[in-house]
């Protein structure tokens, strides 16, 4: 009973081992481990494999045809781990090796080294009776194919034992099948001149194409080819029919099935019209076609052409023909769109076969052929002027896209670790059966064999399923990003000798797009692109595109020095060139910005990293007034200390900086309309001052203990209007009412600080445009008191008040500070500028008066009154007057006149049957046009004016440009018939003048 249970716990005990190690059948491996006596070591071994099972059933086929095997795998563990690795992946070679056990010795050396191409080429030769070392090798005796195939699956074989326990990377496997490729192929054809003993009358040159070309061959892949053939003695015709015997003779020697099976299948569809063309045609015939039929994939086609078999003189002759048009057809006009199209209808030919795609390493989405693409498209569009990358094979040229900038160094990384992995497995799941496949098994055992092959532990069909979508996914979203990204085909339409900045080529680029300083633009074009550094690669390649976007703004100049200073701010920064290359909608907008305005690249200059907003439209939306709120007053409440005011008001004015930016952008690329940028304009400067009040009370207090006052900031003129452009002043008034029981000398002294304090904050060097606060429209004017108490402003509005003063108070709004202190001054000023009754015609006179002689006395000496925007005739004042004017007439009746808004008061007077439809559309557009156009000039020049400009001529191109308008002329004439409508509506309107 003892003997018993110890062999039945021995068994249980192997059981579970054999299990642990990957069995799944594990009766049949006891049995077969019983039958062979196998060792320990040699069962850990197998169980270390990718399909235990298999390995093992090929090994137990091995030791049946040759006993003495056992010892050698006990004895060598390199030759043991080789061949059960390669035992364990594919059942093909294990049947191989039964047929040849002979070939078991290839596997034998610890050789890490791949043979060279020399090599491999002299073995197959004499494996077909050749000799190597004759100029056209010439096969003798029989059965020449069959010993191809057998001598072709021992070199595979070899490989395969070195690439399986990880002596050989990926890409030194597929360059070694490659090369393995082009010695059969040099066979086949040395079996062919045996079949064809006139082959002396010609030269034939075999070109590899696709990924033989490119040295990046699968286990089992069609070779693709493309025959050359010259007369070597005798008449042409009669040297390409047999020329053209050989080749046929050649493709049956290696695609033909014999008894050892076959190689793989040579595809000389690629050749010139494909299946319909000849097989083979002279040098010159070639070049005829390309030069005038071929398309764009065939030109893709030849980026990796290379001389593989047969005369090796003409074959580079083939390519030294046929390189420079290569690099010729990416200036094609439509030549990146072809090739993106092309890539298109094969994933929606791919979506016909509906079981395939997700299991799709090569063609699915993320697979191989997004990789390739991405890359030859690249390598096409850039290889025109940069040699570096005009490699065949698809790791180093991105390698070479990667050095020159032309690819982040993630993205590449990502790639490149993403194409290994795919191309790992594609080699895994076709060493099985040495069948020409790229599908990942949809069954379990399957996906397991991969993830152990791949060394990956625990689950295996898991974390292989996982990996592998991880791959796809990203390279799914690079090869979109570069496959799609809108630089190359702007890149690709560059004449040849512009793609890269030679001194020569930019000095005549520079003059022909209407550079005024081509010196100057050349010493910036230097300083960006000397060098060797990344940095410099990346800006030689953006540059001839951004010369053309810079030229198609109103000043090139100015934009090619802006980006110089912007990019020396941010060169060194990793994420900016980074963002220029791969985002072209950044790119543009900012060449276009930078050659537009003055007042943006001052603001980007100011803050460069505000760059990275360009490429969203969303981005670039004005930010809401409550979010705005919200931001600045966090910033006031993160002040660790209340006395330090002045990094509290830096910050939120490095807010305000931003939004301007944001505004000024998003009104440049039309994006916001006139009423918007107005609008957001004056949320700026709202929470701006808002927030400023706020520290600048928290810093008085600080020091004095709580201000005995309550205190509002009244927003008057456009700030109140809602109607702010880039260069408005803030004007305001300051209003306060002592807390109960306060001494009202001591709340004046502390509300006058309190309004100093926060004009000094917001007067403060800082690097943004600076927010002028204007207390001029304050009662008495710069006589008055800064700050005022509410019971002050009632008796002095009670007793001196003005009509002009009841005309500026329309536009009165109390947005800041104590919210129950406005609205009772709202209750005090509202019987001021809406008064009961309306205006009488004494009050009326005097306003026209008043208006009058403003536009008499203030407008500048020598300056043309029609062209002054705001005082001349039909401008923003006669607009604003009209509007205002109706308002005191009629606002106590009528509560939609009772805006602060131009517009608004102009849209009510309309419902209220107030003022005719016609006239207000009229005044409405009059009013916008000249909104549009002083903010225009501030843009332009980046100070504030309120002239139409017309000295200068490239301001005034300038600003016409960004209005849209086609000429200078056609601006000055559109203004000039704006303003004579308004004016003669307010002739009518405001001034009582009949029709």
């Amino acid at each position: 009973m003892g003997a018993v249970s110890e062999r039945a716990e021995r068994r249980t005990s192997l059981t579970a081992r054999l299990a642990r190690a990957g069995f799944t059948d594990t009766a049949r491996a006891e049995t077969a481990l019983a039958e062979a006596g196998l060792s320990d070591p040699l069962l850990d071994a197998l169980g270390g494999t990718a399909d235990p099972d298999l390995a093992l059933t090929g090994l137990m086929r091995m030791l049946e045809r040759d006993p003495g095997l056992r010892g050698r795998l006990e004895e060598h563990h390199g030759f043991r781990d080789r061949l059960l690795a390669v035992l364990g992946v594919s059942a093909a070679l294990g049947d191989h090796l039964v047929r040849h056990p002979e070939q078991w010795n290839v596997l034998m050396e610890d050789v890490e080294e791949s043979p060279g191409p020399a090599e491999l080429r002299a073995g197959l030769l004499r494996a077909v009776g050749a000799d190597p070392d004759a100029a056209a090798p010439v096969a003798s005796g029989t059965g020449a194919a069959d010993a191809l195939r057998v001598a072709y699956r021992g070199r595979l074989l070899n490989l395969a034992g070195r690439d399986l326990t990880g002596a050989a990377d990926v890409g030194a496997v597929a360059a070694e099948l490659a090369a393995l490729a082009d010695a059969a192929l040099e066979a086949g054809l040395a079996i062919a001149r045996a079949e064809v003993p006139e082959h002396a009358v010609c030269r034939l040159a075999v070109i590899g194409m696709g990924k033989s070309g490119g040295r990046e061959l699968n286990y089992v892949s069609d070779v693709d080819v493309i025959f050359v053939a010259e007369a070597a003695d005798g008449a042409e015709d009669a040297a390409l029919r047999v020329a053209s015997r050989l080749a046929a003779a050649m493709i049956r020697a290696c695609s033909a099935t014999t008894p050892e099976g076959s190689l793989w299948e040579v595809d000389a569809n690629l050749r010139p019209e494909g299946k319909s063309g000849p097989l083979v045609r002279t040098l010159a015939s070639h070049r005829a076609y390309y030069e005038r039929w071929a398309k764009t994939w065939e030109f893709q086609a030849l980026l990796k052409a290379r001389p593989v078999a047969g005369d090796r003189e003409l074959g580079r002759d083939y390519l030294d023909t046929m390189a420079p048009m290569v690099w010729k057809a990416a200036a094609g006009e439509s030549f990146v769109a072809d090739v993106q199209a092309m890539r298109k209808r094969v994933e929606e030919h791919l979506k016909e076969r509906h079981g395939e795609v997700e299991r799709q390493l090569k063609l699915g989405p993320g697979g191989l052929r997004d990789v390739e693409f991405a890359v030859q498209l690249l390598q096409l569009v850039h290889g025109r002027a940069d040699e570096l990358l005009r490699s065949g094979t698809t790791l180093d040229a991105l390698d070479a896209l990667s050095e020159g900038g032309y690819v982040g160094r993630e993205d590449a990384a990502a790639l490149a670790e993403a194409y290994r992995f795919l191309r790992r497995t594609e080699h895994l799941i076709q060493l099985q059966y040495l069948r020409r496949t790229h599908l990942v098994p949809a069954d379990e055992a399957g996906l397991r064999r991969l993830g152990r092959a791949l060394g990956l532990g625990g689950d295996p069909e898991r974390q292989f399923t996982d990996l592998w979508r991880r791959h796809a996914r990203g390279v799914r979203r690079i090869h979109e990003k570069l496959f799609y990204r809108p630089l190359l085909r702007a890149v690709a339409n560059l004449p040849g000798e512009e793609v890269r900045l030679t001194p020569e080529a930019a000095r005549a680029r520079l003059q022909a797009l209407g550079y005024n300083d081509p010196a100057g633009a050349l010493r910036h074009i230097e300083a960006l692109t000397k060098g060797v550094s990344r940095r410099a690669s990346i800006q030689r390649t953006l540059l001839p595109v951004m010369l053309g976007w810079f030229a198609d703004a109103p000043d090139p100049d100015a934009g090619l020095l802006g980006f110089r200073r912007v990019s020396d701010a941010l060169g060194t920064t990793p994420w900016y060139l980074r963002l220029l290359r791969d985002d072209v909608t950044v790119a543009e907008r900012m060449a276009r910005l930078l050659a537009s305005s003055a007042y943006v690249t001052d603001l980007l200059l100011r803050a460069p990293d505000a760059v990275m907003i360009l490429g969203s439209d969303l981005e670039l939306k004005p930010s809401t007034l409550a979010e705005l709120r919200t931001e600045t007053m966090a910033i006031v409440g993160r002040t660790g200390d209340r006395t330090k005011a002045e990094p509290a008001v830096a910050a939120i004015r490095a807010v305000r900086r931003r939004e301007l930016f944001r505004v000024s952008v998003a009104d440049l690329l039309g994006l916001a309309d006139v009423r918007t940028v107005s609008e957001a304009l004056t949320d700026i400067t709202t929470v701006t001052i808002d927030a400023a009040l706020t520290a600048a009370r928290n810093r008085l207090e600080s020091e004095r203990g709580p201000l005995p006052l309550r205190f509002c900031v009244i927003a008057m003129g456009r700030w109140g209007g809602h109607e702010l452009g880039y260069g408005s002043d803030a004007d305001v008034m300051f209003v306060h009412e002592p807390l109960e029981g306060a001494d009202e000398r001591a709340a004046q002294q502390a509300a006058h600080a309190l309004a100093e304090e926060v004009r000094r904050l917001l007067a403060l060097p800082a690097p943004e445009p600076p927010l002028g606060i204007d207390p001029n429209l304050r009662p008495e004017g710069k006589s008055g008191p800064l700050v005022r108490s509410l019971a002050s402003y009632a008796a002095y509005y009670r007793r001196w008040s003005s009509p002009w003063e009841s005309q500026a108070l329309l536009r009165a709004d109390a947005i800041i500070g104590d919210a129950d202190l406005a609205g009772r001054f709202g209750e005090v000023i509202n019987p001021i500028r809406w008064p009961e009754g309306g205006v009488d015609e004494a009050v009326v006179q005097e306003i026209r008066r008043l208006k009058a002689r403003m536009e008499a006395e203030r407008l500048p000496r020598g300056v043309d009154r029609r062209l002054h925007l705001k005082l001349g005739p039909g401008g923003l004042s006669d607009v604003e007057w009209v509007a205002q004017l109706i308002q005191l007439r009629h606002a106590f009746e009528v509560p939609e006149l009772r805006t602060t808004q131009t517009l608004a008061a102009l849209d009510a007077a309309v419902d209220y049957s107030l003022l005719d439809a016609k006239d207000a559309e009229t005044l409405k557009a009059a009013w916008e046009l000249a909104t549009r156009i002083r903010n225009a000039v501030m843009l332009v020049r980046g100070r504030a004016s309120d002239l139409l400009p017309t000295d200068h001529h490239r301001e005034r191109s300038a600003v016409s440009h960004l209005l849209g308008y086609p000429g200078t002329g056609d601006m000055l004439e559109d203004w000039r018939k704006h303003a004579r409508h308004a004016r003669e509506v307010t002739e009518r309107r405001f001034y009582g003048q009949p029709r």
